[in-house]
C-alpha cells in the first residue's frame, strides 16, 4: 500500500525546447531591398577604374609570382601534380642539348649566308647533327623519366603525357623555364 502523507516526487520538466528562428524579427522588404540596392555606376568612375585595374595587377603579380616559384595554387592545369614536379626537377638537374638548339641556329643561321659554299653544306650538316642529337636526347630523356616515375608512383599510376612533358621542358632555355626550375644541376629528385 502506497502511503499518501509523504510528497510524491514531482513529474518531470517539460523537456525545453530550443528556441526556433534567428532571433531577431525577419525585416521588411522595403528594407531589404534597400540593403541590396548598389549604385551601377561609382561615383567617380576613373578612380574606380584606377582601383579594379591596381587590384588586377596586384593578382597578376601574386599569379606570375606564385608559378614562378611553383606554388601550386597558381600552377596551369599542365604544371600541377606530384608527378610532374617530380618530372620537372628531373629535367631541371641534367643538362639537355635541347638547351643548345636556339644559340646554335642562331650561328648556323648566319653561317648560311657566307658566300663559300663549303661553309654553307657544313652549317646544314651540323644543324641536321644536332636535330638528331636533341630528338635522341629526349627520347632517351623520356623512357628514363617514365622508368623513374614508375619506381617512385607506382607503374600503374603513372600519368599520360610526362615523356612529352619531360621532353618539352628539356627544349627550353633554363633560365626560361616557367615554373622556374627548383633545383640546381645534379640536384636529382630522389
Amino acid at each position: 500500500m502506497a502511503n499518501n502523507s509523504t510528497p510524491s516526487t514531482p513529474p518531470p520538466a517539460a523537456p525545453e525546447t530550443p528556441a526556433s528562428g534567428k532571433g531577431r524579427p525577419t525585416p521588411p522588404r522595403r528594407e531589404r531591398e534597400a540593403a541590396n540596392k548598389r549604385p551601377l555606376v561609382p561615383n567617380d568612375r576613373k578612380e574606380a577604374a584606377r582601383q579594379n585595374r591596381a587590384k588586377l595587377a596586384q593578382s597578376r603579380e601574386k599569379a606570375r609570382i606564385g608559378l614562378a616559384n611553383g606554388d601550386e595554387r597558381y600552377l596551369p592545369a599542365r604544371d600541377k601534380g606530384p608527378q610532374r614536379r617530380f618530372v620537372r626537377d628531373w629535367v631541371d638537374a641534367r643538362f639537355s642539348v635541347g638547351e643548345l638548339f636556339l644559340p646554335l641556329m642562331v650561328v648556323l643561321i648566319i653561317a648560311t649566308f657566307i658566300p663559300s659554299y663549303e661553309v654553307q653544306v657544313y652549317a646544314m650538316l651540323t644543324m641536321y647533327v644536332f636535330i638528331a642529337l636533341m630528338i635522341l636526347d629526349v627520347v632517351l630523356l623520356g623512357f628514363l623519366v617514365r622508368r623513374k616515375v614508375a619506381a617512385k608512383f607506382g607503374a600503374d599510376r603513372v600519368e599520360k603525357g610526362l615523356r612529352w612533358y619531360a621532353a618539352m621542358r628539356a627544349l627550353q632555355f633554363r633560365r626560361l623555364r616557367l615554373p622556374k626550375p627548383q633545383v640546381r644541376r645534379g640536384q636529382y629528385p630522389v
